[in-house]
């Protein structure tokens, strides 16, 4: 079933607007028409739908999130499949997703950080301990309600698409950038994949960048398994550097032992408790045996006797001329001490001693340009002197702000495609054209009803512009209704069909009862159900119906043939076998007639004439 505006799913759940769409399918918001509730609905893409063990996997996936109660979870109501999709109906959430407020604000502060950290994992730490694993942390799936409250969303969705090879669709399932070292290296997810995924969100919400970027998927994976991140921003408080980096690490041994524990400590962070945060993770207070209570951003000062090979790690500016040369006289004169000792009884050589410097001067020189060059090649602006280190480091350079352009749907709907293209394009954005909604009459057919995404975007990107299509047209309600006897008096009419075209709305059903007595009945209700009563003397009725969408009925659905087996009225006649056989004879006449629609009626109304005189004499004596 293609989801749109108005379709109801499960006879129950009416769609209204598209919250998003991603890889998994689409997100809509929907109306629970048994109990008025507002849900959101999501939608599978047909090509899970042709894979009997993903199916299986997802219904159970299905099952296990319900089992989940939890506040920072969003609620899994309900589960369906309909006309070739399947769908999850979840709790509605109101607020934003991470994802779209760090577009707006970039960088958020570290004790909000903490909050969202401390929320999230305690969460976590609830489905980890029901046996599940999100496997897909995300900003785009943490939502923060108005009054600061985070909900996980999508829960157990990427359990299933990580068991679907990556190359199913020609993409990569799951979102690399939060990939975990084992998920990229093949190895199982476990409970310490959600903490480093959130790990990875904490540093990005706190530096304003990924840890790890790359041309490619691929690459960016890569660099999850072999590479280090670069420091966070010194403006971060130290323990809070400290617990994100080690929520990072590599080994998942190195992590915060559970997500309760990152929890813990995030929120002890968040509330300036430095020692209660480390007795929920050690990692807090810094690596054993360094210097202060968190590492060094990138060097670490050395002993003048440990100093035997200088690591710049950026360009050389200014004085640092000076003290390389410094340094490499001071090497020069411990030569001259150990190995060049002059001979004090022996004559004074001047040309010879005329002879060393000169070559000493051309070798200062050389080191001098070379390093000169090096320095021009970098370019870059003047920057702090380095300090000696004993070890490498290795550095990712950082990430230029990047320029953003700022999207409102609402300046672009109502607009015909060609419209919102040249305005899109203008800006430097890539427009594409996505046939969305029907529309619910001609004026709206090409015009845009939403484009996505919105916020901060940056120049080059691609804008999905969703356009209205055709309108649907009203077709009649493919299946026949059903009918049960209630008694002898109530017949019941079920499995009224309110599907009706996108953007245009239930309204009514109208149930039409032919019966044999020759009387025909309208009917109408909201309901998928209706009960009504039984005219005196019909034997059988033909049952139809119309459905309202929009103001507008759709033609009559199939009919329904229902012979009514109505019980025998009870015999009160006692005078004898032989006049009850009599009246049983009539009416079974009668019954006979009524039923065939028999031409030989005046035989039958002959009988009855006969059988009622007897039956009067019976009654009188």
């Amino acid at each position: 079933m293609r989801p749109g505006q108005g379709v109801t799913f499960g006879n129950r759940y009416q769609l209204g607007s598209r919250i998003a769409i991603g890889g998994m399918g689409e997100v809509w918001e929907a109306t629970d028409l048994v109990i008025g509730r507002q849900v959101a609905i999501k939608i599978l893409k047909d090509e899970y739908m042709g894979d009997p063990g993903f199916l299986e996997r997802f219904r159970a996936e299905a099952r296990h999130a319900a089992l989940v109660n939890h506040e920072g979870i969003a609620n899994v109501y309900d589960y369906g499949e309909e006309n070739g999709s399947a769908y999850l109906v979840m709790e509605l959430v109101p607020g934003e997703a991470l994802s779209t407020i760090l577009e707006r604000e970039r960088v958020l502060p570290a004790d909000q950080v903490m909050d969202i950290v401390a929320q999230t994992s305690a969460a976590l730490s609830a489905a980890h301990r029901a046996g599940l694993v999100h496997r897909d942390i995300k900003p785009g799936n943490l939502l923060i309600t108005p009054d600061h409250r985070v909900k996980i969303t999508d829960f157990g969705i990427a359990r299933i698409a990580d068991q679907v090879p990556l190359t199913a669709t020609g993409q990569v399932m799951g979102t690399v950038q939060y990939l975990s070292p084992e998920q990229a290296s093949g190895q199982p997810a476990t409970a310490s994949t959600d903490i480093y995924s959130l790990g990875i969100v904490a540093y990005e919400s706190l530096a304003g960048r990924r840890p790890f970027t790359g041309e490619s998927q691929v690459a960016i994976a890569m660099a999850h398994i072999n590479d280090q991140p670069s420091a966070l921003p010194v403006t971060v408080p130290e323990p809070v550097r400290n617990l994100v980096m080690a929520s990072i690490a590599k080994d998942p041994k190195d992590r915060p032992e559970s997500a309760d524990a990152f929890s813990r400590a995030a929120a002890a962070l968040r509330d300036g408790q430095v020692q209660r945060a480390a007795q929920a993770v050690p990692a807090v207070l810094g690596a054993p045996g360094t210097q202060s209570t968190a590492q060094l951003d990138q060097t670490q000062l050395l002993s003048s006797d440990d100093r035997a090979t200088t690591v710049l790690s950026g360009p050389v500016q200014g004085n640092q001329f000076d003290s390389l040369l410094g340094d490499t006289r001071e090497h020069n004169a411990v030569g001259d001490e150990v190995g060049l000792v002059e001979n004090e009884d022996a004559p004074k050589d001047k040309s010879g001693q005329w002879r060393w410097w000169l070559v000493g001067a051309i070798a200062l020189l050389a080191i001098a340009l070379g390093i000169l060059s090096v320095a021009l090649l970098q370019g870059g602006s003047p920057e702090p002197t380095p300090t000696p280190t004993n070890t490498p480091v290795e550095t990712t350079p950082e990430e230029t702000e990047p320029e953003t352009i700022s999207i409102s749907a609402a300046d672009y709907i109502g607009l015909s495609y060609e419209e919102a293209a040249e305005q899109l394009t203008s800006l430097g954005l890539v427009p594409v054209r996505v046939e969305g909604n029907a529309a619910t009459d001609d004026s709206q057919v090409g015009t845009v009803h939403d484009i996505n995404p919105t916020g901060n975007v940056r120049p080059g990107a691609s804008i999905s512009v969703m356009v209205y299509t055709e309108p649907e047209a009203l077709e009649a309600p493919s299946s026949a209704p059903t009918v049960a006897l209630q008694g002898s008096t109530q017949l019941t009419v079920t499995g009224l069909d309110r599907t009706c075209p996108a953007g245009r709305p239930f309204e009514s059903f109208t149930v039409t009862t032919a019966w044999s007595t020759g009387d025909t009945e309208t009917n109408q209700t909201s309901d998928t159900s209706i009960t009504i009563p039984v005219p005196n003397g019909a034997t059988s009725v033909n049952v139809s119906y119309t459905r309202s969408c929009g103001g507008e009925d759709s033609p009559s659905s199939p009919a329904t043939q229902y012979t009514l087996n109505l019980p025998e009225p009870p015999n009160n006649n006692t005078s004898g076998s032989s006049n009850s056989s009599s009246n049983d004879g009539a009416n079974n006449a009668n019954a006979t007639a009524d039923a065939t629609g028999d031409s030989d009626s005046a035989g039958s109304d002959a009988d009855s004439e006969a059988a009622t005189p007897e039956s009067d004499s019976d009654a009188d004596a």
